[in-house]
């Protein structure tokens, strides 16, 4: 799948794919995070949808159990999940490593 890798970053050997930052070892959080392109946060959002519509207008209703999860830098939308959901920020994922 690597040709859905928009951005990543590594140490040591270049990957078989050859994509990515290289990093030296036992950089910042931070560094890794921009350079792996994951200096962003996961944002929610109720649900909303429009119904009844005639022409442009319609009712706008909530749907309560669920929640969309999206992008804060480019508000693209990653998900849509229910409100037990619990999110892992990038920079949370990135600290396990």
């Amino acid at each position: 799948m690597a040709h859905l890798v928009e951005t990543m970053a590594y140490a040591g050997a270049t990957p078989w794919h050859g994509l990515g930052n290289q990093l030296t070892r036992k950089q910042p959080i931070e560094i890794w995070q921009r350079e792996a392109g994951m200096d962003w946060q996961i944002l929610e959002s109720p649900v909303h949808f429009k119904a009844d519509a005639v022409g442009h207008l319609g009712s706008i209703h909530s749907f309560a159990e669920q929640k969309v999860l999206y992008r804060s830098d480019t508000k693209a939308p990653l998900s849509v999940v229910s409100q037990r959901y619990h999110t892992v920020q990038p920079r949370d994922d990135l600290a396990q490593l």
